[in-house]
């Protein structure tokens, strides 16, 4: 009996599951599933259960099937008829939908497949030959065939400050999404976010759904903010490519100045930008595999702050919610370079360096968490399975700290520039690859390859 371990039960480890689920047609298979912080298919993205945390895409486009692009639509409607293409629903709603595909492709799994659910972090794997040894945090080992690492998002990387010692207080939460903590905050207390981001505005709105009039300041070196999506947006015209953006521009710089001027020509027409951004979303990585190092490091200096808050948009509801309470004065966003806190019995004073700006401003908080976004550097997570398999050259980090490098479908690059016949990779680490590896419409495409290649004949 083959058997395949899939370390972590978020998006793409509950997907990966199913597929393998639905796609095995003969002989025996056995998929472990583990998930060392509890229920499966929720993960950072869908484990909140907060109503102000909706999808920043669209359900017509939510899907975790390429091949059955209504399916989370039509199980979303189950839930409210009202809900339609357009619709902007719940993250807690998608985590019931991750679980109850789990669920379906098990009981119609065929006879000999099966999945078996592992509440246990993996602490160690060790590849020997054509399988490998893992050991379990209970100091269980267990001997499987093929590894999935679908380790999802790890929380954000302390900003670096002259005195990284404040980063050991009570009062800083690294991880924005641990609600334990969150539920400490008192309702009046004043909170720094650092951040302006998705995460921030989602941390922001879980902060006023407690107090409106709480007053919360969030800040970014740029103090950029994320846009939002518009109803009834026009699609981009059928058959166009990004050439007609950019003619034959194959530099960041060109390709940047090509893409301003075309969305301005949209603009005068009563058109808009994000017909542009639409445009770019099915090759985006092809683009990225164009760039040079030189190229993309370029990118991730000048161009990728914009890229994120246009790219990644808030649903329009959210945004409104958002955009009123920074007009009322309750948030208030800055562009500010981040210089040190000091913490006394009366609260955190944060020094900060306003963008332009010589002199330091002080900003007092009661709270200061870490909306900073996930972190992309697996040699920054401290999580003992990363930094095991990163020590004993078993994977390896890109240059630039975007994640891991990737081999043919999803295979994990070694310290001898090997793909390896064992472990894979799939999530938001693919991004060093792949740039737009994310968001469901990409993640599940990588689902349905890799459920291939696990079971391709050896």
């Amino acid at each position: 009996m083959k058997t395949v371990l899939i370390v972590g039960a978020g998006f793409s480890g509950a997907v990966t599951a199913a597929r393998l689920l639905q796609q095995q047609q003969n002989g025996s298979l056995r998929i472990l599933l583990a998930n060392g912080s509890g229920r499966v298919a929720r993960g950072m993205a869908y484990g909140t259960q907060s109503p102000d945390h909706t999808l920043n895409v669209p359900a017509g486009n939510m899907s975790a099937f390429d091949d059955l692009p209504n399916h989370f639509l039509d199980f979303a409607r189950m839930r409210d008829p009202g809900i339609h293409a357009g619709s902007f629903v719940s993250r807690s709603i998608y985590g019931d939908y991750l679980e109850w595909l789990l669920e379906q492709a098990e009981r119609q799994a065929q006879p000999g497949t099966k999945l078996e659910r592992l509440y246990q972090h993996v602490n160690r794997i060790v590849p020997n030959g054509s399988s490998a040894m893992v050991t379990l945090e209970c100091g269980e080992t267990m001997q499987v065939d093929k590894v999935v690492l679908a380790l999802g998002h790890f929380p954000s990387a302390n900003p670096r400050i002259a005195d990284m010692t404040f980063y050991g207080s009570s009062r800083y939460i690294r991880d924005p999404w641990d609600t334990v903590r969150l539920e400490n905050i008192a309702p009046d207390d004043p909170v720094l976010l650092l951040g302006t981001g998705l995460t921030a505005v989602d941390i922001a709105m879980t902060l006023l759904h407690r107090n409106p009039k709480r007053p919360v300041t969030a800040v970014s070196r740029r103090g950029l903010l994320p846009q939002h999506h518009r109803h009834g947006a026009h699609p981009p015209i059928a058959n166009q490519m990004p050439s007609t953006i950019w003619g034959n521009a194959s530099t960041v710089r060109e390709q940047f100045r090509g893409f301003r001027h075309y969305s301005k020509q949209l603009a005068l027409e009563q058109r808009d930008w994000r017909e542009a951004m639409a445009l770019l979303r099915p090759v985006t990585a092809d683009i990225w595999l164009t760039y040079t190092e030189k190229e993309r490091r370029r990118f991730l200096r000048h161009v990728q702050p914009y890229w994120d808050t246009h790219r990644h948009r808030l649903a329009p509801a959210v945004f409104e919610r958002f955009d009123s309470a920074r007009k009322t004065g309750v948030i208030r966003t800055l562009a500010a370079r981040l210089r040190g806190f000091d913490e006394s019995n009366s609260g955190i004073t944060a020094t900060v360096q306003l963008r332009g700006a010589a002199e330091n401003t002080n900003l007092r908080t009661a709270w200061v968490i870490n909306c900073t976004g996930p972190c992309a550097n697996p040699h920054g997570t401290g999580n003992t399975l990363v930094n095991q398999l990163l020590e004993d050259g078993h994977i390896r980090a890109d240059k630039l700290g975007l994640g891991l490098e990737i081999g043919p479908d999803c295979a994990v690059i070694n310290k001898q520039n090997q793909a390896s016949d064992v472990i894979f990779y799939i999530g938001p680490w693919l991004k060093a690859n792949y740039w737009e590896a994310t968001a469901v419409p990409d993640l599940r495409r990588f689902a349905s390859a890799l459920g291939n290649r696990l079971l391709a004949p050896e």
